[in-house]
């Protein structure tokens, strides 16, 4: 499973370079983001694919210091599931 990454994103592809998987994060500030959509095609559901990119996201925020507000449903409910996960990632809102 290959993932691609920008500054404010985190997706997968298929074969053809089809979007089929992604989370964004737009920057609030130098130091936080936030996490506004998990979204996972159809073909994908209950594989655990938007807990993957959820879990590359908290790397990339780690590496990079940053914090994370998370608004989307998913987001926050993965953080709900996985508390050892927050530590030093999530910001106030």
């Amino acid at each position: 499973m290959e993932f691609f990454k920008s500054t404010d994103k985190i997706w997968m592809e298929d074969e053809n370079g089809r979007e089929l998987a992604y989370v964004t994060f737009p920057a609030l500030s130098e130091n936080t983001v936030e996490i506004t959509h998990t979204v996972v095609d159809d073909s994908l559901r209950g594989q655990g694919i938007a807990g993957k990119l959820i879990e590359e996201l908290v790397k990339e925020l780690r590496s990079s210091g940053r914090t994370a507000i998370p608004t989307c449903s998913y987001a926050k409910a993965w953080f709900g599931r996985h508390p050892e996960e927050a530590d030093e990632i999530l910001g106030s809102i």
